[in-house]
């Protein structure tokens, strides 16, 4: 659970910026370019704001994560994994990612095969990251655990409390390690509104690199010291 606060970081833009009453750039336009920095993170790195649950599934192989009639989770942007199956009738046992090709090449009719509520296998096509497919296809009782990826909620805090000295202790909807590159985005967008002055215009692209190679160096970090038996995220296609 994150301990940064939003004042926190809005007390460190106006620092940097020289603009501690908040008069070149405005504090809300501070939160709102907070508010899209989740939106680029969450692009950059879907695992930032990961979240699991306990999901019905539809009837059949393809399962949309905004289906309101199953999975219907609205604010979802990709699925990250396919865990176990949940189901009070089922086996409760694992599921396994598997490339479609296996499935298309040995059982051309497996989308077709009869329904179940034991769930073996999943795949995704990373072009339709809101869509999965299962084997065998599910009955409308199938149940699985799911881990996806969602846009961390936005913040609405009126200008008055986003004075850093007001007290606010609204936090960040992220985890902390991000605190750093959200600020940096803070800063390019801010010098960005000012980029007709050639110095701002370089202090906007600094701190656009200082954000994408810090998100950069944290995926190859993570893929480094990533065991051996988890596929990475990026080479999970089908």
């Amino acid at each position: 659970m994150a301990i940064t606060k939003v004042i926190d970081i809005v007390r460190r833009a106006e620092k940097i910026l020289n603009d501690e009453g908040g008069v070149r750039w405005t504090r809300l336009e501070l939160q709102d370019w907070i508010n899209d920095s989740y939106k680029e993170i969450v692009l950059i790195r879907p695992d930032a704001n990961s979240q699991t649950a306990t999901v019905t599934l539809a009837a059949g192989t393809r399962q949309k994560l905004g289906d309101a009639g199953s999975i219907n989770l609205a604010t979802a942007l990709r699925v990250l994994d396919v865990v176990r199956n949940m189901a009070a009738t089922s086996t409760k046992r694992a599921i396994r990612f598997i490339d479609r090709r296996i499935l298309d090449d040995q059982l051309p009719a497996w989308h077709a095969e009869t329904q179940s509520v034991n769930i073996v296998h999943w795949m995704m096509d990373p072009r339709t990251p809101k869509e999965f497919l299962v084997y065998p296809p599910a009955t409308t009782l199938a149940q699985v655990e799911l881990a996806y990826s969602s846009v961390p909620a936005s913040h609405a805090i009126a200008s008055g409390a986003l004075d850093p000295t007001a007290g606010d202790t609204t936090v960040i909807n992220i985890d902390d390690i991000y605190a750093n590159v959200m600020l940096d985005y803070v800063l390019y967008r801010a010098y960005s509104k000012d980029a007709e002055y050639a110095a701002n215009s370089q202090r906007s692209i600094n701190h656009l690199n200082a954000f994408n190679a810090a998100l950069g160096a944290k995926t190859t970090m993570d893929a480094a010291t990533s065991p051996a038996s988890v596929t990475p995220m990026t080479q999970r296609g089908a």
